[in-house]
């Protein structure tokens, strides 16, 4: 039981560390990411792509606009469409946010043998079941 709370631990430090560092929550660093490395995106698919609800990646976006790192541009031949762009400072501050510790971990763990791997996804995903967790599609250990 330490190890599974030495690694909440670690990831809420890596959390805190981020806030403090960049004024930014995990979830405004992620859509910098995802927006530095796959260009401009609608709030739907931010949404899919962060496992975050459509109204919470709306006010992530709308605090971040705020913030002067992205803004809202309408897509061509459909207005009804708003894709999100990084602006100029959005683009500056996300070349400089360090990788996530999720980012870290996963990197660490390619190295394990298949076998270990499963074991460890077989797991997690009991520990997920036990603490009422949604199912995670985008499994990057499969």
């Amino acid at each position: 039981m330490g190890s599974i709370r030495r690694l909440v631990r670690a990831v809420s430090l890596d959390s805190a560390k981020m806030s403090r560092q960049f004024s930014l929550t995990a979830p405004q660093s992620g859509v910098l990411r995802s927006l530095a490395s796959n260009g401009p995106i609608s709030s739907a698919q931010l949404s899919r792509e962060l496992y975050v609800t459509p109204s919470n990646i709306t006010g992530i976006i709308d605090r971040l606009e705020k913030k002067g790192l992205v803004q809202r541009v309408r897509k061509e031949g459909d207005r009804r469409v708003a894709l999100i762009t990084l602006t100029q400072a959005g683009e500056q501050l996300s070349s400089q946010l360090p990788d996530p510790i999720e980012i870290k971990l996963i990197s660490a763990l390619s190295d394990l043998e298949s076998k270990k791997i499963a074991d460890l996804r077989g797991a997690l995903k009991l520990m997920l079941r036990l603490v009422d967790a949604q199912e995670i599609e985008d499994d990057p250990l499969h």
